[in-house]
C-alpha cells in the first residue's frame, strides 16, 4: 500500500483545489485517534477524515458520517474553542514529508485576527495529529509522545514542534543529480531497494515503477548498470517529479484476477502490466474505495474460513474415494476374462488331465491360443466355476462402483460449485445462503433453538450491458437455481462456463434479438464468475433459457442442455457497468 508523498502531494492539491478559503462548520471526535471535519466552500460541504491509527493512519474526504460521543474529548474541545469556526488558508505538504498542514485563520478572544496550524503526520506507527500556535509551540496533540517512549522528539503542550528528520534521506522535489548519482548509486543493495532507501517518502512500489518505466530491472545492484542506464533512470525519476510538482496526478488502484485490489497511487502503476488498473478523478476516491474493499474481503475471508475448511475437507475426502473407486473399477475389467476362461474350460476341459496346472486353447473371440491358470487339486468343472464366481463377484462390484462413481463424482461437483460460490461471495448474507446449502446436504450438523440474526436476502448480481440489457449472475447454487427455473423467461438467454464451476447468468432478452456486443458482455461476466476467472481465456456455452433442464433429483444448480453455442472469452469485466441494489 502506497501512502508515500506523492500520495501525500496528491491529497494536498485535491485540499488546495477545494478548502482554502472555505470556513470550518464543524469538529467531532468519533474515535480516540480520529477526527472528523466539516468544511463549506463555494457552497458546497466536504466531509475530511483524519486518522492517525497506529496500524492504518489516513486522510481524505468521505460521504460517511460517524457517530461521536456524547462527550467530546479535550483535544476536541480545544480545536473547537480555536478553530470551531475558522477559514481554511493554506494547506501545504512541509519539505515534502508525510505530513499535512492546514493554517486555519481565525479572530482571538478580542477579537483580532491570528491563526493555528493543524499537522496531520502520517507515518505508520508514529502518526499523529499536532495542534500549533503561530510560533509552531504545541498547543496539543491526539497523542502524547514523551521522552520515555520517543527519544527523538517529545510531542506535548508547550513544546516546540519540529518534524523528525528522516534518516539521511533526500528531498525528491530538490535533490540534484548529483546527490542522486553519489546517494542511489553507491548502495550495495538492489535498484529500487537503493531508490526508496535514499528518497523521502518513496515507496517501494514506486521505486519499481520509476525502475520499470526506465526499463531497468530493479532486482539489480545499481553497480551493475551502465553510465548510459544510470543517466536514463535519473531522468525518468525527474520526469516523475516533475509531474508530481506541476500536479499531474493520475489516482488509481490495480486490481487483480479476482477483482481484488493490489495497490493504489496517485501515478500511473505501469509495471503491473497483467492485472487491470481503474482510474478516479479524485485521490479521496482511491483511498475510501481501496481500504474499503480491502477490509470487506479481509472480513468475508475470515467469517468464511470454517465454511471453506468444511468444504475443502469434504472435497479432498471425496477425491481420494473418486480415486479408489477408480481404481476398483479398473480391477474390474478382469471379469471377461474370467468369463472366457470358465467358457473354454467346459468347451475344452474334458480331455484334460489330473492335477494340470495350465493349458492351451483356441479362444473363438479372437482367434488366438491363450494359456488358461488352473488349480491342479479342483476338477475342470470346479476351475470353470471358481472362474464363473470372479466373473459373477467382479460384474455385480462393476455395476455397484458405476453407481458409486457417479454419486462421488456429482458431489465432487456440487462442493467445487460450493468453493466457487465463497469465492464469489462479498457480503454476509452471501455466506449465509452457503451455510443454509451446506447444513441441506449435512456437511453442517443442524443446530436446534436459539434465534438465528436476521440477515437480509442475498441477491443476484446485477449488470447493464453496453446495449442497456439487464445481465444477472447467480452468486451461489441456491441463486444460479432460482435465476434459471424461477426468473428467466423462457426467450432469455443462458450464459455458463463449460465444464467447470460457475455462476448462471441470464440476460434478459425482452423477446428481441440480442446484439453482439451484449452475447460478449454476459460470456465475460459468465467467465469472470467461474473457477476459470484467472485463466487467459475461458470456453463459455450458450443457450436460450426453455432449452435448459433440471433434471429429476439434482442438487441445486445442477442442469443439463443438450444443443448450445459456445465462444471462447477473456474473463474481463472491467467495463461492464454493475447496478448497486
Amino acid at each position: 500500500m502506497a501512502f508515500d508523498v506523492i500520495t501525500i502531494a496528491n491529497l494536498v492539491k485535491e485540499f488546495q483545489d477545494t478548502l482554502v478559503g472555505g470556513r470550518i462548520n464543524k469538529i467531532a471526535q468519533p474515535e480516540a485517534d480520529e477526527l472528523l471535519i466539516t468544511i463549506k466552500n463555494n457552497k458546497t460541504q466536504y466531509r475530511l477524515l483524519i486518522s492517525a491509527s497506529a496500524s492504518l493512519p489516513l486522510i481524505y474526504f468521505t460521504e460517511k458520517n460517524k457517530t461521536s460521543p456524547l462527550t467530546a474529548p479535550n483535544f476536541c474541545m480545544l480545536l473547537r474553542k480555536h478553530i470551531g469556526s475558522g477559514r481554511i488558508a493554506a494547506v501545504t505538504q512541509p519539505e515534502m514529508e508525510r505530513a499535512i498542514e492546514f493554517r486555519v485563520e481565525h479572530l482571538n478572544e478580542l477579537g483580532d485576527p491570528c491563526f493555528k496550524i493543524l499537522v496531520v503526520e502520517i507515518m505508520g506507527k508514529h502518526s499523529n495529529i499536532i495542534f500549533l500556535n503561530e510560533d509552531r509551540m504545541i498547543l496539543d496533540s491526539i497523542k502524547h509522545v514523551s521522552c520515555n517512549v520517543s527519544s527523538v522528539r517529545e510531542v506535548l503542550p508547550g513544546r516546540d514542534y519540529f518534524l523528525p528528520k528522516t534518516q539521511d534521506k533526500k528531498n525528491p522535489l530538490t535533490v540534484t543529480e548529483e546527490e542522486f548519482f553519489q546517494t542511489v548509486y553507491t548502495k550495495p543493495m538492489a535498484a529500487a531497494k537503493a531508490l526508496y532507501t535514499s528518497l523521502t517518502g518513496i515507496s517501494p512500489s514506486m521505486a519499481e515503477e520509476i525502475c520499470f518505466r526506465a526499463s531497468i530491472d530493479g532486482s539489480l545492484p545499481p553497480d551493475g548498470l551502465s553510465e548510459a542506464a544510470k543517466l536514463h533512470l535519473y531522468h525518468t525519476f525527474a520526469r516523475t517529479m516533475e509531474d508530481v510538482q506541476e500536479g499531474r496526478f493520475q489516482p488509481n488502484i490495480v486490481y487483480n484476477e479476482k477483482g481484488e485490489p493490489v495497490e493504489y497511487a496517485a501515478l500511473p502503476l505501469t509495471h503491473y502490466e497483467n492485472l487491470s488498473c481503474r482510474t478516479f478523478s479524485s485521490m479521496s476516491q482511491v483511498l475510501e474505495l481501496y481500504y474499503a474493499q480491502k477490509d470487506q474481503i479481509t472480513r468475508i475471508r475470515q467469517k468464511s474460513s470454517d465454511l471453506r475448511r468444511i468444504v475443502q475437507t469434504a472435497l479432498e475426502r471425496n477425491r481420494k474415494k473418486f480415486d479408489l473407486q477408480s481404481r476398483q473399477m479398473k480391477d474390474t475389467q478382469k471379469m471377461d476374462k474370467y468369463k472366457v476362461y470358465g467358457e473354454l474350460i467346459n468347451t475344452y476341459g474334458y480331455n484334460l488331465e489330473e492335477g494340470c496346472k495350465s493349458f492351451t486353447a483356441l479362444n473363438y473371440y479372437t482367434n488366438e491360443e491363450i494359456s488358461i491358470p488352473l488349480d491342479p487339486t479342483m476338477t475342470p468343472q470346479q476351475n470353470a466355476k471358481k472362474y464363473f464366481d470372479k466373473y459373477n463377484k467382479l460384474k455385480r462390484t462393476a455395476q455397484a462402483l458405476e453407481e458409486q462413481l457417479k454419486d462421488t463424482e456429482e458431489e465432487i461437483r456440487h462442493l467445487e460449485s460450493v468453493s466457487t460460490a465463497l469465492n464469489i461471495a462479498l457480503q454476509e448474507n452471501d455466506l449465509s445462503q452457503i451455510k443454509d446449502e451446506l447444513t441441506e446436504y449435512g456437511y453442517i450438523k443442524k443446530h436446534s433453538g436459539g434465534k438465528k440474526k436476521a440477515l437480509a436476502k442475498s441477491k443476484p448480481l446485477h449488470y447493464i450491458s453496453s446495449d442497456g440489457y439487464d445481465i444477472y449472475v447467480g452468486k451461489n447454487n441456491y441463486q444460479n437455481e432460482e435465476l434459471t427455473f424461477k426468473f428467466a423467461a423462457g426467450n432469455d438467454w443462458w450464459f455458463h462456463a463449460k465444464k467447470m464451476p460457475g455462476s448462471h447468468v441470464i440476460v434478459k432478452s425482452n423477446n428481441e434479438e440480442l446484439p453482439d456486443s451484449t452475447f460478449e458482455e454476459a460470456g465475460k461476466l459468465a467467465a469472470y464468475y467461474s473457477s476459470g476467472r484467472t485463466a487467459p481465456k475461458v470456453e463459455i456455452d450458450y443457450i436460450q433459457k426453455k432449452h435448459v433442464k433440471k433434471p429429476g433429483g439434482a442438487k441445486p444448480g445442477f442442469v443439463v442442455y443438450y444443443t448450445n453455442y459456445s465462444l471462447m472469452i477473456e474473463p474481463d469485466i472491467s467495463g461492464i457497468t454493475q447496478v448497486e441494489e
